[in-house]
């Protein structure tokens, strides 16, 4: 296949030239793929999914809204017809697609879009990320990596917490539909932010008591959520921390939302080892985040959320195999992965004690 003779022929050969081309045009994509992920950014950033959601417009009418030189912003909306955000019309109006408008629809997809700025700068040169030698920035973005002591600027706690919230819509839709929670006494969402999957389960089971554990940083804005929800009356906040002390008692369901990929094996063993201890017999555990492929690597776990990780600097994305294992290393039983509506937006892994 390297050889250009080969490639010549293959090219004109009647049975060979459609695949020689879709192979040649899926490379080409490869190699410009830097370019389309910035028209992606500056398509969001310069609020182009809302703007076009409300009213089609043409480049003029976009630049006199935007502000922007309307011959460079051509350059961006043709660059977004040619991806499949956008569509021109023949009355020389841009509306979005189909594509584009599911993206300005979906909670959180637009704010992890517009920070993927830090990643690019930790990807400036892959060759030393992929060795360890960048310090990567991305970790910084994120206030609760390195765990408590990172949780102290109101701001950017803010940030985060309304990202995650935001992100967790669909991981929450996703899996409530693959787990059923029905049975449960009483359910525990371990390191669960500003209460949003919970505030999910909670809609979803309105009789069924809760429990949030997190960093004391996140209670306020749990409260407010799970209060706005209308179910922080049936709901405990237990503010703390599952790497410096044990986890509370007395739920026969815990959950854990993204969580495990933002940590080491280590902290990971220590704490599955932990959750079993809090469960009581035939408890249940839920883990619930975007897994790599295993043996057959996916676009979404290996070649996204892998290097994202990585990135941040304390976890890595696991398989569902992986964290399968890690389950019946710490003695639970039972332990399933039921089939999920789109891997790439969670899988989820669940095991018995």
């Amino acid at each position: 296949m390297a050889k250009r003779g080969f490639q010549r022929w293959a090219a004109k050969f009647p049975f060979t030239r459609n695949i020689v081309r879709s192979e040649g045009e899926a490379m080409f994509d490869l190699v410009a793929g830097f370019c389309h992920s910035q028209i992606l950014q500056a398509f969001v950033r310069l609020g182009l999914p809302d703007l076009l959601l409300k009213n089609e417009m043409t480049a003029a009418a976009l630049a006199d809204a935007l502000d922007f030189p309307e011959d460079r912003l051509q350059v961006l909306l043709s660059g977004c017809v040619a991806i499949g955000l956008l569509k021109l019309r023949k009355s020389g109006r841009y509306a979005l697609t189909r594509r584009s408008a599911a993206l300005a629809g979906v909670p959180g997809l637009a704010g992890m879009i517009d920070h993927h700025e830090i990643l690019y700068l930790d990807l400036a040169d892959p060759v030393a990320f992929f060795r360890g030698e960048v310090e990567t920035e991305l970790a910084e973005f994120w206030p609760y990596v390195f765990g408590a002591k990172g949780a102290t600027d109101p701001v950017a706690i803010a940030q985060y917490s309304k990202l995650m919230a935001d992100s967790q819509v669909l991981v929450a839709e996703d899996t409530l539909a693959a787990v059923d929670f029905k049975g449960s006494h009483q359910m525990m969402d371990v390191g669960g932010g500003s209460g949003a999957f919970l505030t999910a389960v909670g809609q979803a089971y309105p009789e069924l008591p809760l429990m949030l554990f997190d960093l004391p940083a996140v209670v306020p804005s749990a409260k407010e959520r799970l209060e706005e929800a209308g179910i922080l009356h049936r709901t405990e906040i237990i503010a703390g921390s599952f790497r410096d002390e044990g986890l509370p008692r007395g739920a026969d369901l815990i959950s854990l939302v993204r969580i495990l990929y933002d940590h080491s094996d280590q902290t990971v063993t220590s704490l599955l080892a932990d959750i079993y201890e809090a469960l009581p017999p035939g408890g249940r555990i839920v883990i619930s985040e975007p897994m790599t492929g295993g043996d057959t690597p996916s676009r979404a776990g290996d070649a996204y959320f892998a290097i994202y990780c990585m990135a941040m600097r304390t976890g890595r994305a696991r398989s569902a195999a992986q964290i399968s294992a890690l389950l019946e290393a710490a003695g639970f039983t039972q332990i399933d992965t039921p089939r999920v509506r789109r891997p790439f937006i969670t899988s989820v892994v669940t095991g018995v004690k």
